[in-house]
């Protein structure tokens, strides 16, 4: 009669078998040279939404005036849209093989975005600094595109997508604000 092998032995025996020297090459279908163009790309993408997450909160801090009530809750709005954004764009690129930028000094070389003026400015301009920004976001997730498109890259496509939806969508908003 057979003895049963106990959870500890099988644990031993499954980890034995595992390949020694670290992790696998990733596999996913998709070339080393497109994952490393895509990586590159949503790493501007990042900085760029964390130099804008940055510079939305800032004006959510220091806004003022009669649509004080108005922009600071919307600014808010943006801003958490925007922390909420940063992870899964960090997490593609991780997926993808590549280290995800995360110094202010990374994101300053990678960024299209200015940084926040130092004063803080009226809140129109305020608003008009977030209209250009998010613009900008878009320009650069649809810059994107065709790498991701060529690769078959779809669920950074996908990623892409949802952004310039934000982003198109938020500008549109705030621009808004801005006619007469």
């Amino acid at each position: 009669m057979a003895k049963k092998k106990s959870s500890t032995t099988k644990l031993i025996a499954l980890q034995s078998a595992l390949p020694t020297g670290g992790a696998p090459a990733i596999n996913i279908g998709i070339s080393e040279k497109d994952r490393e163009a895509i990586a590159k790309g949503l790493s501007r993408l990042l900085a760029d939404t964390y130099t804008l997450y940055l510079t939305t909160h800032n004006f959510h801090w220091n806004v003022t005036g009669p649509m004080f009530n108005t922009l600071h809750a919307m600014f808010m709005a943006q801003y958490t849209e925007l922390w909420n954004a940063v992870d899964p764009v960090a997490e593609r690129i991780r997926s993808l093989g590549h280290k995800a930028p995360g110094s202010y000094a990374q994101f300053g070389a990678l960024t299209s975005l200015a940084d926040a003026p130092t004063e803080p400015p009226a809140a129109l301009e305020m608003v008009r600094i977030l209209v250009k920004g998010h613009e900008a976001v878009a320009r650069t997730a649809r810059e994107l595109f065709p790498v991701a498109d060529k690769a078959s890259d779809e669920p950074t496509a996908d990623l892409l997508t949802q952004r310039l939806t934000v982003h198109e969508q938020t500008a549109w908003m705030l621009r808004s604000l801005l006619e007469e």
